[in-house]
């Protein structure tokens, strides 16, 4: 079904890129489309866990992110100085031929999917985006913010966690919530012998530290932030050492070369989820325009691409394109619900730790370790 049709994909991303390879592969006639005139993807790094990297090797980049990134057996936990409360190694039931999870820098990441997309022949426009649509049971006629107008075969919305085109569909509906926390990112030298992702429990927040390279780690850094406050741009390498000041060991002596603002990366923790239809149409969502969750698990962008393979998947089997885009939502849905539902449960139990009320029964290691095996399951 999918040789020769023309699909339209709204947002140029991970998400975006990896559905651009996958409907190439499946014979479709892809068209990108981006707002930003450039690529302007921030410099911190991402984890693959293993079902990343096997829903990855779907378009033949997967040992290619492995290459380029620092493929790490699990996680260790520590407290404010280092010392081992606990070693988990993480599972490789989905791809055992790949690494159970995979450090890389975003850009480095951006990259290899770019080039994959364009080397298979999708053509990708920066500078714009949709705006505006009008469908039948056929197709869905599309005009740009370039003026440029076409007719479509099917639009696929992986335009993020702010997604106008979800606005589109759903006027008014789904909105970000702010939880009450943030996340805090800066890339840093990899300390020699640093072979684990690590894990470290603050009194107040949580750090930690993952491999990206032979030279290069990320520390991001989880935070209570009352009230989601504005920060200036100029100030967030002081603000970000301030809040690493309880710790000890490793991410003490890292703190110190916490020195450039521009390199700081923070983002308020505000997810969003569609528990409706992910579809009018023959217009769909994907990714975090659809299930935008907190980074609890890791486990964003994997579900995004994971969207984008099986969507290209069963677009390519013959059938009715409203029954197929039903059925996909109804697939997918249990997994991204695992994990935002329980990215949401880490969340609130790790802010009720802070202020030394987490329930008695609160188990982090255990739900973190029922989610994590279930998504080794088939996508």
């Amino acid at each position: 079904m999918a040789d020769g049709m023309k699909i339209l994909i709204v947002g140029g991303g991970i998400g975006g890129l990896t559905a651009a390879s996958a409907f190439r592969l499946a014979g479709a006639d892809v068209n990108v489309v981006e707002l930003q005139s450039d690529w302007k993807v921030y410099g911190v790094g991402i984890i693959q866990p293993n079902n990343a990297l096997r829903a990855l090797d779907q378009i033949d980049v997967a040992e290619a992110c492995v290459d380029a990134g620092c493929a790490f057996p699990g996680w260790r936990l520590t407290d404010l100085n280092d010392n081992l409360v606990a070693e988990l190694p993480s599972a490789t039931g989905g791809a055992p031929h790949l690494p159970p999870n995979n450090g890389i820098g975003r850009r480095t990441l951006h990259d290899i999917l770019l080039a994959r997309a364009e080397s298979l022949g999708a053509n990708i426009q920066l500078g714009c985006t949709l705006e505006s649509f009008e469908q039948d049971a056929e197709g869905v006629d599309v005009r740009l913010t370039n003026s440029d107008e076409g007719r479509y075969d099917l639009v696929v919305g992986v335009d993020g966690i702010s997604s106008q085109l979800r606005e589109k569909l759903f006027p008014g509906v789904y909105k970000q919530k702010f939880t009450g926390q943030g996340v805090w990112r800066y890339n840093l030298p990899r300390p020699e012998g640093f072979d684990w992702a690590r894990v470290v429990f603050g009194k107040n927040s949580k750090a930690g530290l993952v491999p990206l390279a032979s030279d290069l780690i990320y520390i991001f850094l989880v935070t209570p932030e009352p009230g989601n406050p504005f920060f200036p741009d100029d100030e967030l390498h002081v603000l970000l050492r301030d809040r690493l000041a309880e710790y000890g060991g490793l991410v003490r002596d890292l703190r110190e070369i916490v020195t450039d603002p521009k390199e700081v990366v923070y983002r308020p923790m505000e997810p969003v989820a569609v528990d409706g239809p992910w579809h009018k149409g023959r217009v769909v969502l994907l990714g975090d325009a659809v299930h935008g969750t907190t980074p609890h698990l890791a486990q964003g962008a994997s579900m995004a691409i994971e969207d984008a393979v099986l969507l290209a998947d069963m677009v390519a089997a013959d059938g009715d394109m409203e029954a197929m885009l039903t059925a996909f939502t109804a697939r997918r849905r249990p997994r991204s619900d695992l994990v935002y539902k329980t990215s949401l449960q880490l969340g609130e139990w790790e802010m009720a730790e802070w202020e030394d009320r987490l329930p008695p029964d609160a188990n982090f290691g255990a739900v973190m370790g029922q989610a994590l095996d279930a998504l080794n399951a088939p996508i």
